[in-house]
Protein backbone atom coordinates (compact mmCIF):
# COMPACT_ATOMS: atom_id res chain seq x y z
CA UNK A 1 0.00 0.00 0.00
CA UNK A 2 1.46 3.40 -0.95
CA UNK A 3 2.64 5.68 1.82
CA UNK A 4 0.61 8.90 2.25
CA UNK A 5 3.63 11.09 1.50
CA UNK A 6 4.60 9.34 -1.73
CA UNK A 7 4.11 11.59 -4.76
CA UNK A 8 5.87 9.81 -7.64
CA UNK A 9 8.48 7.18 -8.36
CA UNK A 10 11.26 9.27 -9.93
CA UNK A 11 13.99 9.37 -7.31
CA UNK A 12 16.11 11.98 -9.08
CA UNK A 13 13.27 14.44 -9.71
CA UNK A 14 12.85 16.18 -6.36
CA UNK A 15 9.42 16.87 -4.86
CA UNK A 16 9.99 20.13 -3.02
CA UNK A 17 8.57 21.15 0.33
CA UNK A 18 6.70 24.42 0.88
CA UNK A 19 9.93 25.96 2.17
CA UNK A 20 11.87 24.96 -0.94
CA UNK A 21 9.59 26.33 -3.67
CA UNK A 22 9.80 29.82 -5.14
CA UNK A 23 7.76 32.64 -3.65
CA UNK A 24 5.26 32.53 -6.54
CA UNK A 25 4.83 28.78 -6.31
CA UNK A 26 4.49 29.01 -2.54
CA UNK A 27 1.63 31.48 -2.92
CA UNK A 28 -0.01 29.11 -5.40
CA UNK A 29 0.32 26.20 -2.97
CA UNK A 30 -1.19 28.35 -0.21
CA UNK A 31 -4.14 29.18 -2.44
CA UNK A 32 -4.66 25.45 -3.12
CA UNK A 33 -4.69 24.73 0.61
CA UNK A 34 -7.14 27.59 1.18
CA UNK A 35 -9.55 26.41 -1.56
CA UNK A 36 -9.04 22.64 -1.57
CA UNK A 37 -7.57 21.84 1.81
CA UNK A 38 -4.50 20.31 0.14
CA UNK A 39 -1.91 20.76 -2.58
CA UNK A 40 -2.68 18.20 -5.31
CA UNK A 41 0.25 15.86 -5.80
CA UNK A 42 0.33 16.63 -9.51
CA UNK A 43 1.18 20.24 -8.66
CA UNK A 44 3.82 19.12 -6.17
CA UNK A 45 5.32 16.91 -8.87
CA UNK A 46 5.62 19.79 -11.33
CA UNK A 47 6.87 22.26 -8.70
CA UNK A 48 10.53 21.29 -9.03
CA UNK A 49 10.55 23.58 -12.09
CA UNK A 50 8.49 26.79 -12.11
CA UNK A 51 8.28 26.91 -15.90
CA UNK A 52 6.88 23.40 -16.12
CA UNK A 53 4.42 24.11 -13.32
CA UNK A 54 3.28 27.35 -14.96
CA UNK A 55 2.81 25.67 -18.33
CA UNK A 56 0.80 22.83 -16.85
CA UNK A 57 -1.37 24.99 -14.60
CA UNK A 58 -2.04 27.62 -17.25
CA UNK A 59 -3.41 25.02 -19.65
CA UNK A 60 -5.32 23.15 -16.93
CA UNK A 61 -6.90 26.28 -15.47
CA UNK A 62 -7.97 27.60 -18.86
CA UNK A 63 -9.48 24.29 -19.96
CA UNK A 64 -11.12 23.25 -16.70
CA UNK A 65 -11.98 26.56 -15.04
CA UNK A 66 -12.08 29.07 -17.89
CA UNK A 67 -15.10 30.35 -19.79
CA UNK A 68 -16.77 27.58 -21.80
CA UNK A 69 -20.12 26.32 -23.02
CA UNK A 70 -19.28 23.17 -21.06
CA UNK A 71 -20.10 23.11 -17.36
CA UNK A 72 -17.39 22.29 -14.83
CA UNK A 73 -19.11 18.96 -14.24
CA UNK A 74 -19.12 18.14 -17.96
CA UNK A 75 -15.40 18.87 -18.17
CA UNK A 76 -14.72 16.65 -15.16
CA UNK A 77 -16.83 13.91 -16.75
CA UNK A 78 -14.61 14.06 -19.82
CA UNK A 79 -11.52 13.88 -17.59
CA UNK A 80 -12.81 10.75 -15.86
CA UNK A 81 -13.98 8.93 -18.97
CA UNK A 82 -10.69 9.58 -20.79
CA UNK A 83 -8.77 8.50 -17.69
CA UNK A 84 -10.86 5.33 -17.49
CA UNK A 85 -9.93 4.38 -21.04
CA UNK A 86 -6.27 5.04 -20.20
CA UNK A 87 -6.51 3.38 -16.75
CA UNK A 88 -4.81 6.35 -15.13
CA UNK A 89 -4.93 5.73 -11.39
CA UNK A 90 -4.09 9.29 -10.35
CA UNK A 91 -6.66 11.01 -12.54
CA UNK A 92 -9.41 8.47 -11.85
CA UNK A 93 -9.06 9.01 -8.11
CA UNK A 94 -8.71 12.80 -8.25
CA UNK A 95 -11.28 13.57 -10.94
CA UNK A 96 -13.65 10.83 -9.85
CA UNK A 97 -13.82 12.75 -6.55
CA UNK A 98 -14.53 15.96 -8.49
CA UNK A 99 -17.43 14.33 -10.36
CA UNK A 100 -18.89 13.07 -7.08
CA UNK A 101 -18.63 16.52 -5.55
CA UNK A 102 -19.95 18.54 -8.49
CA UNK A 103 -22.81 16.16 -9.29
CA UNK A 104 -23.75 15.33 -5.71
CA UNK A 105 -24.03 11.77 -7.00
CA UNK A 106 -21.36 9.36 -5.73
CA UNK A 107 -22.77 6.58 -7.91
CA UNK A 108 -22.27 8.63 -11.07
CA UNK A 109 -18.64 9.19 -10.13
CA UNK A 110 -18.13 5.45 -9.68
CA UNK A 111 -19.92 4.55 -12.91
CA UNK A 112 -17.79 6.94 -14.96
CA UNK A 113 -14.65 5.50 -13.39
CA UNK A 114 -15.65 1.88 -14.03
CA UNK A 115 -17.72 1.98 -17.23
CA UNK A 116 -19.55 5.14 -18.30
CA UNK A 117 -21.88 3.11 -20.52
CA UNK A 118 -23.83 1.88 -17.48
CA UNK A 119 -24.61 5.42 -16.32
CA UNK A 120 -27.96 7.07 -17.09
CA UNK A 121 -26.60 10.01 -19.05
CA UNK A 122 -28.53 12.62 -21.00
CA UNK A 123 -28.21 12.49 -24.82
CA UNK A 124 -25.91 15.54 -24.57
CA UNK A 125 -23.66 13.90 -21.98
CA UNK A 126 -23.61 10.60 -23.86
CA UNK A 127 -22.59 12.24 -27.13
CA UNK A 128 -19.92 14.26 -25.33
CA UNK A 129 -18.23 11.33 -23.60
CA UNK A 130 -18.56 9.09 -26.66
CA UNK A 131 -16.67 11.74 -28.63
CA UNK A 132 -14.03 12.06 -25.89
CA UNK A 133 -13.52 8.29 -25.96
CA UNK A 134 -13.08 8.35 -29.72
CA UNK A 135 -10.52 11.16 -29.37
CA UNK A 136 -8.71 8.89 -26.91
CA UNK A 137 -8.93 5.56 -28.72
CA UNK A 138 -8.87 6.45 -32.41
CA UNK A 139 -8.81 10.18 -33.11
CA UNK A 140 -7.80 9.54 -36.71
CA UNK A 141 -11.24 7.99 -37.27
CA UNK A 142 -13.15 11.14 -36.32
CA UNK A 143 -15.26 12.34 -39.23
CA UNK A 144 -17.78 15.10 -39.84
CA UNK A 145 -20.54 12.74 -38.74
CA UNK A 146 -19.01 12.68 -35.25
CA UNK A 147 -19.07 16.46 -35.05
CA UNK A 148 -22.61 16.52 -36.42
CA UNK A 149 -23.70 14.14 -33.66
CA UNK A 150 -22.49 16.72 -31.12
CA UNK A 151 -24.21 19.59 -32.92
CA UNK A 152 -27.44 17.56 -32.95
CA UNK A 153 -27.56 17.57 -29.12
CA UNK A 154 -26.85 21.28 -28.83
CA UNK A 155 -23.09 21.68 -28.82
CA UNK A 156 -21.63 24.62 -30.74
CA UNK A 157 -18.44 24.35 -32.73
CA UNK A 158 -16.68 26.20 -29.90
CA UNK A 159 -18.00 23.57 -27.50
CA UNK A 160 -16.66 20.83 -29.76
CA UNK A 161 -13.25 22.51 -29.62
CA UNK A 162 -13.44 22.48 -25.82
CA UNK A 163 -14.49 18.81 -25.64
CA UNK A 164 -11.56 17.89 -27.87
CA UNK A 165 -9.14 20.10 -25.93
CA UNK A 166 -10.11 18.68 -22.54
CA UNK A 167 -9.92 15.11 -23.87
CA UNK A 168 -6.53 15.78 -25.46
CA UNK A 169 -5.16 17.39 -22.30
CA UNK A 170 -6.11 14.44 -20.15
CA UNK A 171 -4.65 11.99 -22.62
CA UNK A 172 -1.35 13.82 -22.14
CA UNK A 173 -1.78 14.10 -18.38
CA UNK A 174 -2.75 10.43 -18.02
CA UNK A 175 0.33 9.28 -19.85
CA UNK A 176 2.61 11.49 -17.79
CA UNK A 177 1.00 10.38 -14.51
CA UNK A 178 1.27 6.70 -15.39
CA UNK A 179 4.84 7.03 -16.65
CA UNK A 180 6.11 8.52 -13.38
CA UNK A 181 3.79 6.53 -11.05
CA UNK A 182 2.15 9.72 -9.78
CA UNK A 183 0.08 8.92 -6.69
CA UNK A 184 -3.16 10.69 -5.73
CA UNK A 185 -3.52 12.51 -2.43
CA UNK A 186 -5.13 10.11 0.07
CA UNK A 187 -7.85 12.68 0.81
CA UNK A 188 -9.41 12.15 -2.62
CA UNK A 189 -10.44 8.60 -1.79
CA UNK A 190 -12.93 9.63 0.89
CA UNK A 191 -14.14 12.84 -0.72
CA UNK A 192 -17.82 13.39 -1.60
CA UNK A 193 -19.06 9.91 -0.79
CA UNK A 194 -22.34 9.08 0.93
CA UNK A 195 -22.36 10.01 4.62
CA UNK A 196 -22.74 7.02 6.89
CA UNK A 197 -21.94 4.55 4.11
CA UNK A 198 -21.64 0.93 5.21
CA UNK A 199 -18.05 -0.26 5.20
CA UNK A 200 -16.64 -3.64 4.11
CA UNK A 201 -18.01 -6.72 5.82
Amino acid sequence: MPQPDRVHALRDVPVPTREQVSEATGRYWDKCVEKLGLVPNVLKAYSFDDKKLQGFTAMYNELMLGESGLSKLEREMIAVVVSSVNRCYYCLVAHGAAVRELSGDPELGEMLVMNYRVAELSPRERAMVDFAVKVTEASYRIEEADREALRAVGFSDRDIWDIAAVAAFFNMSNRMASAIALMPNPEYHAAARWPGAIGPG
